[in-house]
């Protein structure tokens, strides 16, 4: 059943993230799925979800998500992963930057039934924009 759980985080990740692919969304996330993430209002349901990735890829249109390590059990998986992409648009509130950006972090989901039913993302959001607002200010790893 682990490898049942990680197959569908590694799904997650490269199908709705590097794939945009929004049938995978309404496949993988149960409807009333709650997500956390630290500095941001809890997501809860798919439209919400929607909001908060087209946000994302909007600023970051080149967004590459790359699963480092996954460690599941029957129904959690915590994946470790790391983002790159280039600051193209202006969805994040103010201009684009065109500056790359190189970001780790990690993610614990849970699943019931095949669906997400909460996931809780660990990133440093704050060094993110800090570093597009002033370029002095490296964010991310090698």
């Amino acid at each position: 059943m682990a490898d049942d759980v990680r197959t569908l985080a590694r799904r997650w990740f490269e199908e709705i993230w590097n794939q945009r692919r929004d049938a995978t969304i309404d496949e993988l996330m149960a409807p009333n799925a709650v997500g956390y993430m630290e500095g941001a209002p809890e997501v809860r349901g798919r439209a919400a979800f929607r909001e908060v990735r087209d946000t994302l890829v909007g600023a970051f249109p080149d967004l590459r998500v790359f699963v480092d390590d996954i460690v599941a059990d029957e129904s959690r998986a915590v994946v470790r992963w790391r983002l790159t992409a280039s600051h193209r648009g202006d969805h994040l509130g103010f201009a684009a930057t065109n500056r790359p950006v190189s970001i780790r972090g990690l993610t614990w989901l849970t699943f019931r039934d095949g669906q997400i039913v909460e996931g809780c993302d660990a990133w440093n959001q704050g060094a993110l924009i800090q570093s597009l607002v002033q370029p002095s200010q490296a964010v991310g790893a090698s």
